[in-house]
């Protein structure tokens, strides 16, 4: 399971393996109520935060480090090589998140802005296959990019989150996402 603003190459994973997907809120305490649930593999969040079963439900960076070290040393490669070899496998993505300070209210008008279809913004030239609308407001187009806006719930902030197959054209996607916001 993951978090709304973890990278889709989990999608393209599970796919791979006939696994299922279960797709939370951010936050971890979302994935934690998951993970409590049983029949999980794993939970992940874009931060880095990941939760093991079995273990206690909560993300624990000294487990996921040890988990690495011992996937290193069982595969005898590289970090970048491993990283090499699932971009080979499931393509690049680049994953990048920013804050804006915007006002509280502004963000809570997002979902109302963006209810229109004519409002749906093509991300990098390409259609949107979906947009999702539970924790924020994500855009995914056909081409696998996204956009996410979606206000802090622990800051006066905005939230940008954008993933796509180059760190250029997500740079160009957040910037898209602020100039979007602005609009609001």
């Amino acid at each position: 399971m993951k978090a709304l603003t973890t990278t889709s190459m989990l999608d393209k994973m599970c796919a791979a393996y006939g696994l299922e997907l279960v797709e939370t809120g951010v936050g971890f305490k979302y994935i934690c109520a998951e993970m409590l649930k049983g029949d999980v593999l794993l939970g992940a969040e874009e931060s880095g935060g990941i939760g093991f079963p079995g273990h206690i439900p909560e993300r624990d960076g000294i487990l996921a480090g040890l988990m690495l070290l011992e996937l290193l040393a069982t595969e005898k490669v590289s970090v970048n090589k491993m990283i090499a070899g699932l971009e080979k496998q499931f393509g690049p993505h680049a994953v990048w998140a920013d804050r804006h300070s915007f006002p509280p209210r502004k963000a809570r008008r997002l979902d109302g802005f963006f209810a229109s279809r004519t409002r749906r913004p093509k991300l990098l030239g390409s259609p949107l296959a979906d947009v999702k609308s539970y924790d924020g407001v994500k855009f995914v187009a056909q081409n696998g990019s996204w956009l996410m806006l979606r206000g802090s719930g622990t800051e006066p902030i905005l939230r940008i989150y954008a993933e796509t197959s180059s760190d250029a054209g997500t740079q160009r996607t957040v910037e898209m996402g602020v100039q979007l916001t602005r609009k609001v």
